[in-house]
Protein backbone atom coordinates (compact mmCIF):
# COMPACT_ATOMS: atom_id res chain seq x y z
CA UNK A 1 0.00 0.00 0.00
CA UNK A 2 2.71 2.19 0.74
CA UNK A 3 4.68 1.91 -1.82
CA UNK A 4 1.03 2.29 -4.67
CA UNK A 5 1.24 5.91 -2.48
CA UNK A 6 4.86 6.56 -3.69
CA UNK A 7 4.19 5.98 -7.00
CA UNK A 8 1.21 8.18 -7.59
CA UNK A 9 3.08 10.57 -5.88
CA UNK A 10 5.96 10.08 -8.13
CA UNK A 11 3.54 10.23 -10.85
CA UNK A 12 1.55 12.72 -10.58
CA UNK A 13 4.62 14.91 -9.48
CA UNK A 14 5.92 14.32 -12.72
CA UNK A 15 3.07 14.90 -14.11
CA UNK A 16 2.81 18.19 -12.99
CA UNK A 17 6.29 18.55 -14.08
CA UNK A 18 5.03 18.07 -17.65
CA UNK A 19 2.04 20.21 -17.77
CA UNK A 20 3.93 23.20 -16.51
CA UNK A 21 6.69 22.63 -18.95
CA UNK A 22 3.75 22.58 -21.93
CA UNK A 23 2.05 25.34 -20.33
CA UNK A 24 4.82 27.90 -20.32
CA UNK A 25 6.00 26.73 -23.42
CA UNK A 26 2.45 27.22 -24.64
CA UNK A 27 1.97 30.94 -23.30
CA UNK A 28 5.64 31.97 -24.56
CA UNK A 29 4.05 30.86 -28.59
CA UNK A 30 0.94 32.71 -27.50
CA UNK A 31 2.71 35.74 -26.12
CA UNK A 32 5.33 35.34 -29.65
CA UNK A 33 1.96 35.23 -32.00
CA UNK A 34 0.14 38.24 -30.05
CA UNK A 35 3.29 40.97 -30.63
CA UNK A 36 3.92 39.96 -33.98
CA UNK A 37 0.59 39.32 -36.16
CA UNK A 38 -0.13 43.11 -35.59
CA UNK A 39 3.05 44.38 -38.28
CA UNK A 40 0.09 42.57 -40.95
CA UNK A 41 -1.78 45.86 -40.58
CA UNK A 42 1.26 47.48 -42.10
CA UNK A 43 2.56 45.15 -44.50
CA UNK A 44 1.15 42.18 -46.53
CA UNK A 45 2.90 38.68 -45.34
CA UNK A 46 4.24 38.26 -49.28
CA UNK A 47 5.92 41.27 -48.72
CA UNK A 48 7.06 40.67 -45.06
CA UNK A 49 8.34 36.84 -46.29
CA UNK A 50 9.62 37.80 -49.41
CA UNK A 51 10.38 41.64 -49.53
CA UNK A 52 14.16 42.09 -50.19
CA UNK A 53 14.97 44.97 -48.20
CA UNK A 54 14.65 45.56 -44.35
CA UNK A 55 14.88 49.39 -43.13
CA UNK A 56 12.55 49.43 -40.52
CA UNK A 57 13.60 53.09 -39.35
CA UNK A 58 13.16 54.41 -42.85
CA UNK A 59 10.09 56.74 -44.28
CA UNK A 60 8.39 55.03 -45.62
CA UNK A 61 9.87 51.46 -43.77
CA UNK A 62 10.99 48.69 -45.41
CA UNK A 63 10.25 45.31 -43.76
CA UNK A 64 11.02 42.44 -46.00
CA UNK A 65 13.40 39.61 -44.44
CA UNK A 66 14.20 37.91 -47.08
CA UNK A 67 18.10 38.44 -46.87
CA UNK A 68 17.33 37.69 -43.22
CA UNK A 69 16.10 33.95 -43.57
CA UNK A 70 18.59 33.69 -46.79
CA UNK A 71 21.54 34.41 -44.46
CA UNK A 72 19.86 32.12 -41.96
CA UNK A 73 19.65 28.93 -43.88
CA UNK A 74 22.62 29.43 -45.36
CA UNK A 75 25.01 29.60 -41.92
CA UNK A 76 23.13 26.69 -40.58
CA UNK A 77 23.45 24.64 -44.28
CA UNK A 78 27.18 25.71 -44.65
CA UNK A 79 27.64 24.79 -40.32
CA UNK A 80 26.11 21.42 -40.72
CA UNK A 81 28.45 20.72 -44.30
CA UNK A 82 31.17 20.62 -41.86
CA UNK A 83 29.85 19.98 -38.80
CA UNK A 84 28.24 16.79 -39.48
CA UNK A 85 30.83 14.77 -41.07
CA UNK A 86 33.82 15.71 -38.36
CA UNK A 87 31.74 14.94 -35.70
CA UNK A 88 30.47 11.39 -36.68
CA UNK A 89 34.31 10.89 -38.04
CA UNK A 90 35.49 11.77 -34.71
CA UNK A 91 32.65 9.38 -32.74
CA UNK A 92 33.60 6.31 -34.82
CA UNK A 93 37.40 7.26 -34.51
CA UNK A 94 36.76 7.90 -30.60
CA UNK A 95 34.37 4.59 -30.10
CA UNK A 96 35.91 1.94 -32.45
CA UNK A 97 39.34 3.21 -33.38
CA UNK A 98 41.54 4.85 -31.05
CA UNK A 99 42.94 3.19 -27.62
CA UNK A 100 40.95 3.39 -24.83
CA UNK A 101 43.77 5.69 -22.98
CA UNK A 102 43.50 8.36 -26.12
CA UNK A 103 39.57 8.12 -26.09
CA UNK A 104 39.23 8.62 -22.09
CA UNK A 105 41.56 11.60 -22.38
CA UNK A 106 39.92 12.81 -25.58
CA UNK A 107 35.96 12.38 -24.97
CA UNK A 108 36.01 14.55 -21.64
CA UNK A 109 37.99 17.06 -23.66
CA UNK A 110 35.44 17.22 -26.48
CA UNK A 111 32.04 17.50 -23.58
CA UNK A 112 34.09 20.56 -22.38
CA UNK A 113 34.24 22.16 -25.44
CA UNK A 114 30.24 21.72 -25.83
CA UNK A 115 29.55 23.80 -22.87
CA UNK A 116 31.79 26.65 -23.93
CA UNK A 117 29.33 29.75 -23.97
CA UNK A 118 28.73 31.14 -27.57
CA UNK A 119 29.89 35.02 -26.46
CA UNK A 120 33.58 33.58 -26.20
CA UNK A 121 33.28 31.48 -29.58
CA UNK A 122 31.91 34.57 -30.95
CA UNK A 123 34.73 36.79 -29.67
CA UNK A 124 37.29 34.29 -30.91
CA UNK A 125 35.55 34.35 -34.06
CA UNK A 126 35.47 38.03 -34.62
CA UNK A 127 38.69 38.83 -33.23
CA UNK A 128 41.13 35.22 -34.33
CA UNK A 129 39.35 34.02 -37.59
CA UNK A 130 38.50 37.12 -38.99
CA UNK A 131 41.91 38.54 -39.76
CA UNK A 132 42.90 35.18 -40.55
CA UNK A 133 40.32 34.73 -43.05
CA UNK A 134 40.54 38.45 -44.63
CA UNK A 135 44.42 37.72 -44.89
CA UNK A 136 43.95 34.40 -46.34
CA UNK A 137 41.68 34.63 -48.78
CA UNK A 138 42.28 38.31 -49.73
CA UNK A 139 38.54 39.49 -49.11
CA UNK A 140 37.58 43.28 -48.26
CA UNK A 141 35.92 41.95 -44.66
CA UNK A 142 36.63 38.66 -42.13
CA UNK A 143 33.42 38.93 -40.77
CA UNK A 144 31.08 37.48 -43.08
CA UNK A 145 28.97 33.70 -43.96
CA UNK A 146 31.98 31.73 -43.99
CA UNK A 147 33.54 33.12 -40.70
CA UNK A 148 30.64 32.33 -38.93
CA UNK A 149 29.10 29.12 -40.46
CA UNK A 150 32.65 27.87 -39.03
CA UNK A 151 31.97 29.27 -35.50
CA UNK A 152 28.46 27.56 -35.74
CA UNK A 153 30.20 24.27 -37.12
CA UNK A 154 33.16 24.54 -34.25
CA UNK A 155 30.24 24.94 -31.38
CA UNK A 156 28.05 21.70 -33.51
CA UNK A 157 31.08 19.76 -33.06
CA UNK A 158 31.28 18.48 -29.42
CA UNK A 159 27.43 17.66 -29.66
CA UNK A 160 27.57 15.80 -32.63
CA UNK A 161 30.91 14.13 -31.78
CA UNK A 162 29.98 13.24 -27.84
CA UNK A 163 25.99 11.63 -28.37
CA UNK A 164 27.11 9.95 -31.47
CA UNK A 165 30.22 8.33 -29.44
CA UNK A 166 26.97 7.12 -26.68
CA UNK A 167 24.98 5.69 -30.03
CA UNK A 168 28.34 4.06 -31.39
CA UNK A 169 29.24 2.81 -28.11
CA UNK A 170 26.41 1.14 -27.30
CA UNK A 171 26.30 -1.49 -30.68
CA UNK A 172 25.64 -4.97 -28.89
CA UNK A 173 29.16 -6.47 -28.97
CA UNK A 174 27.51 -9.47 -30.27
CA UNK A 175 26.94 -7.35 -33.40
CA UNK A 176 30.56 -6.58 -33.77
CA UNK A 177 31.84 -10.12 -33.35
CA UNK A 178 29.40 -12.06 -35.96
CA UNK A 179 31.03 -9.66 -38.60
CA UNK A 180 34.13 -10.47 -37.60
CA UNK A 181 33.17 -14.34 -37.50
CA UNK A 182 31.77 -13.85 -40.97
CA UNK A 183 35.48 -12.47 -42.28
CA UNK A 184 34.72 -8.93 -42.24
CA UNK A 185 37.11 -6.52 -41.77
CA UNK A 186 36.76 -3.99 -38.83
CA UNK A 187 36.78 -0.90 -42.03
CA UNK A 188 33.70 -3.46 -43.30
CA UNK A 189 32.61 -3.25 -39.55
CA UNK A 190 32.17 -0.01 -39.13
CA UNK A 191 30.17 0.74 -42.65
CA UNK A 192 28.12 -2.05 -42.75
CA UNK A 193 26.84 -3.10 -39.38
CA UNK A 194 28.44 -0.42 -36.59
CA UNK A 195 27.15 2.74 -38.69
CA UNK A 196 23.65 1.07 -39.71
CA UNK A 197 22.79 -0.08 -36.30
CA UNK A 198 23.22 2.96 -34.54
CA UNK A 199 22.25 5.72 -36.70
CA UNK A 200 19.03 6.42 -35.31
CA UNK A 201 21.22 7.96 -32.22
CA UNK A 202 23.55 9.94 -34.97
CA UNK A 203 20.66 11.32 -36.45
CA UNK A 204 19.62 12.37 -32.73
CA UNK A 205 22.51 13.85 -32.64
CA UNK A 206 23.01 15.61 -35.76
CA UNK A 207 19.37 17.24 -34.85
CA UNK A 208 20.70 18.65 -31.26
CA UNK A 209 24.00 20.04 -32.98
CA UNK A 210 21.86 21.71 -35.80
CA UNK A 211 19.22 22.97 -33.45
CA UNK A 212 21.57 24.66 -31.26
CA UNK A 213 23.26 26.12 -34.52
CA UNK A 214 19.73 27.02 -35.73
CA UNK A 215 18.77 29.54 -33.21
CA UNK A 216 22.02 30.62 -32.18
CA UNK A 217 22.35 34.53 -31.58
CA UNK A 218 25.84 35.64 -29.90
CA UNK A 219 27.80 34.12 -32.66
CA UNK A 220 25.94 34.81 -35.65
CA UNK A 221 25.42 38.82 -34.14
CA UNK A 222 29.50 38.50 -33.38
CA UNK A 223 31.30 36.98 -36.66
CA UNK A 224 28.88 37.03 -39.45
CA UNK A 225 29.09 40.99 -40.53
CA UNK A 226 25.60 42.17 -39.52
CA UNK A 227 24.28 43.50 -43.25
CA UNK A 228 20.93 42.63 -44.18
CA UNK A 229 21.74 41.91 -47.76
CA UNK A 230 21.23 38.63 -49.77
CA UNK A 231 24.73 37.34 -50.38
CA UNK A 232 26.25 36.40 -53.62
CA UNK A 233 28.97 34.25 -52.10
CA UNK A 234 29.85 32.55 -49.34
CA UNK A 235 32.37 35.50 -47.91
CA UNK A 236 29.49 38.08 -48.20
CA UNK A 237 28.26 39.29 -44.73
CA UNK A 238 24.90 38.14 -44.12
CA UNK A 239 22.29 39.15 -40.63
CA UNK A 240 20.48 35.59 -39.85
CA UNK A 241 17.30 35.24 -38.19
CA UNK A 242 18.43 35.91 -34.25
CA UNK A 243 20.99 38.73 -35.06
CA UNK A 244 18.19 40.73 -36.45
CA UNK A 245 16.44 40.57 -32.97
CA UNK A 246 19.19 40.53 -30.81
CA UNK A 247 20.66 43.64 -32.15
CA UNK A 248 17.32 45.57 -32.79
CA UNK A 249 15.05 44.91 -30.11
CA UNK A 250 16.59 47.34 -27.91
CA UNK A 251 15.97 50.35 -30.36
CA UNK A 252 12.67 49.61 -31.50
CA UNK A 253 10.01 51.58 -29.13
CA UNK A 254 7.71 49.61 -27.76
CA UNK A 255 4.00 49.03 -29.73
CA UNK A 256 5.75 50.19 -33.07
CA UNK A 257 6.13 48.55 -36.42
CA UNK A 258 9.80 48.04 -35.93
CA UNK A 259 9.05 46.17 -32.36
CA UNK A 260 6.03 44.07 -33.80
CA UNK A 261 8.60 43.32 -36.60
CA UNK A 262 10.88 41.96 -34.96
CA UNK A 263 8.26 39.79 -33.12
CA UNK A 264 6.97 38.40 -36.49
CA UNK A 265 10.65 37.39 -36.84
CA UNK A 266 10.84 35.31 -34.01
CA UNK A 267 7.46 34.23 -35.77
CA UNK A 268 9.41 32.82 -38.48
CA UNK A 269 11.69 31.86 -36.75
CA UNK A 270 10.06 29.80 -34.63
CA UNK A 271 8.17 27.98 -37.50
CA UNK A 272 11.69 27.27 -39.44
CA UNK A 273 13.08 25.52 -36.33
CA UNK A 274 9.42 23.51 -36.08
CA UNK A 275 10.03 22.56 -39.39
CA UNK A 276 13.29 21.86 -39.41
CA UNK A 277 12.86 19.39 -36.26
CA UNK A 278 9.85 17.79 -38.34
CA UNK A 279 11.83 16.95 -41.12
CA UNK A 280 14.76 16.09 -38.87
CA UNK A 281 12.24 13.84 -37.14
CA UNK A 282 11.31 12.25 -40.22
CA UNK A 283 14.81 11.20 -41.56
CA UNK A 284 15.71 9.65 -37.96
CA UNK A 285 12.84 7.89 -38.55
CA UNK A 286 13.51 6.48 -41.92
CA UNK A 287 17.29 5.66 -41.01
CA UNK A 288 15.89 4.06 -37.89
CA UNK A 289 13.63 1.71 -40.22
CA UNK A 290 16.87 1.42 -42.92
CA UNK A 291 18.72 0.59 -40.02
CA UNK A 292 16.94 -2.27 -38.33
CA UNK A 293 16.22 -3.77 -41.78
CA UNK A 294 19.99 -3.90 -43.04
CA UNK A 295 20.11 -6.00 -39.83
Amino acid sequence: MKRQIIDRGVHSAFLLIALFSITALSLIVIFLFLEGIPILDHVSIKDFIFGVYWYPTDEPADFGILSLILGSVYVTLFSGIIAIPLGVMSAVYLAEIAPSKVAEIVKPIIELMASMPSVVIGFFGMVVVAPFIQQLFDIPVGLNMFNASLMLAFMSIPTICSLSEDAIFSVPAGLKEASFALGATHFETIIKVIIPASLSGICTAVILGLSRAIGETMVVLMAAGGAAMIPGSVFDPVRPLPASIAAEMAEAPFGSEHYHALFAIGIVLFVFTFIFNLIADYISYKFRRVGEASL
